[in-house]
């Protein structure tokens, strides 16, 4: 549609893409491809860890496999927040999304690579690269688009269908390259299709009119080379203290596992710090941050469960399901396609849920529900675990239907998340606020990284019915404290 576009951002002789904006397909190709290697290194990375060296892989410990894998994931949200701010005042959005998927491009080449260093080097690259692409490239598909434009959220619809589009695609090839040829040809296919993503990127430029093409709000003189000197003694700090853990030895995998994981915890708490204790914020939005304080913690801990999927859950997958169909044995990192293709077929049967229920059913309940269908996810988990006890090998539906509870609960909880926190952001800290989103998930994985080393100690039904009963227990008292929760919230709902 003409009119949805501002002028400078509309598609050259008026072509659009499904109605929208031309530039929406180059993002959308953007994101999926991106997403397309993310999530496909991802579905391979803890069977890769664990596999033996016969198997060609590195032969950790399930434990820190599991470790690694957590903090990993909480360093790629963890890292949307510098990220962000190098786009809005260093260089713009633009020329973040390239570098990003440049750099992502390099990781996960470097992954390719069959050494056992490989794989942390690659992880470190793909993580502050995804920091300069993720947040910034979802901001440029809002520059499409008027702020009041009724096509907006469609655009936004159709952008995130590239994610799990992408997602869904990716388990099946890098798994099946991975698990059954070479775990670094798997890495390879991401490199390959991280390398399309910025290729398609180059190509569309064209079509992205000035969308991203400045920094919102740029440093400019001495303010610029002040920023620039931090950062550059931030890097050299970590470098030092980097080199220190090496010299008395101390540079294990673990120690920076649990290193990054405090710096996670310690970030979140100093970012809310700063915003309660700001004396320019109102009452009313104090008490707002407030109320947004229980609903980050309920969602941290919400993905302190689902995002074990691609960890504790995927080894249960390799180890003890039946995937056997017809002779052949599929790879075990297939079922992560189950999540996203759920997600594909749900999302709008959850919008119109929503929609029809409207303010009838409030952000803490719908917060509540989430929590809830985790924890019955992990109960069922056990129930499945407990079936496996004695080396019997149980159907992959179980599995299945684990992820399918998981993605009713994400769509209970996540979308309503990311609409509450803009909802409940102070003026002053608006565009600040999905950083802070971001962090719920960082919090989450960080913490779950370390929760899942209990996987390999407990037997696996006392772990997933603990932590399963342990959600539900916490969505319960969600619904209890949804009036004061409620109250804290001052009229939004």
């Amino acid at each position: 549609m003409p009119g949805d576009a501002p002028a400078e951002v509309r598609p050259p002789g008026g072509k659009t893409f499904f109605g929208h904006p031309r530039a929406l397909s180059t993002l959308f190709l953007t994101e999926m491809w991106e997403r397309f290697s993310f999530y496909g290194m991802r579905a391979i990375l803890v069977l890769y860890l664990t596999a033996s060296v016969a198997d060609e892989g590195l032969a950790i410990g399930e434990s820190t496999a599991n470790a690694v894998y957590g903090t990993y994931n909480a360093m790629v949200y963890l890292m949307a927040l510098p990220g962000g701010w190098v786009a809005d005042r260093l260089i713009g959005a633009r020329r973040s999304v390239l570098w990003g998927g440049v750099v992502i491009a390099a990781g996960h080449y470097v992954m390719a690579v069959p050494a056992r260093w490989s794989v942390f080097a690659g992880m470190t690259l793909i993580v502050l690269g995804t920091g300069l692409l993720k947040p910034n490239i979802s901001t440029m598909v809002g520059d499409l688009y008027d702020r009041d434009s009724p096509r907006r959220d469609a655009g936004f619809s159709i952008f995130y269908m590239g994610i799990n589009l992408g997602a869904f695609i990716a388990p099946l090839i890098t798994g099946f390259l991975g698990e059954k040829i070479n775990w670094h040809l798997g890495f390879g296919a991401a490199a390959i299709g991280m390398t399309f993503g910025v290729l398609q990127y180059v190509l569309g430029r064209r079509n992205l009119g000035d969308a991203g093409a400045r920094p919102a709000d740029p440093l400019l003189g001495a303010d610029r080379r002040r920023a620039l000197t931090r950062i550059a003694v931030v890097t050299v700090v970590v470098l030092v203290v980097l080199a220190v853990l090496a010299l008395i030895g101390l540079f294990t995998v673990d120690t920076v596992v649990n290193l990054l994981t405090v710096v996670t915890v310690l970030v979140t708490i100093a970012y809310f710090a700063r915003i309660l204790t700001d004396r320019e914020i109102s009452g009313t939005e104090r008490s707002r941050m407030k109320a947004y304080v229980w609903l980050f913690v309920f969602a941290a801990a919400f993905w302190l469960i689902y995002d074990q999927a691609g960890s504790v859950l995927n080894i249960f997958a390799e180890d003890q399901t039946d995937r056997n169909v017809g002779g052949f044995t599929f790879p075990a990192s297939w079922l992560q396609s189950v999540n996203p293709i759920l997600i594909i077929i749900g999302a709008p049967l959850a919008a119109a849920l929503w929609l029809k229920l409207g303010h009838r059913v409030s952000t803490p309940t719908k917060f509540a529900v989430g929590l809830v269908l985790n924890g019955l996810s992990f109960v069922l988990m056990a129930a499945a675990a407990q079936a496996a006890v004695g080396g019997d090998l149980v159907s992959p539906w179980w599995l299945v239907a684990v992820y399918a509870i998981q993605v009713a609960g994400e769509l209970a909880l996540s979308p309503v998340g990311l609409s509450a926190t803009t909802k409940l952001a102070p003026v002053k800290y608006a565009s600040q606020m999905l950083g802070l989103w971001f962090l719920a998930t960082a919090v989450g994985d960080a913490i779950g990284g370390q929760v899942a080393r209990l996987a390999d100690r407990w037997s696996e039904p006392t772990y997933f019915l603990t932590f399963g009963l342990a959600s539900v227990v916490l969505g319960l008292a969600a619904v209890m404290f949804t009036r004061q929760i409620r109250h804290l919230m001052a009229g939004i709902h």
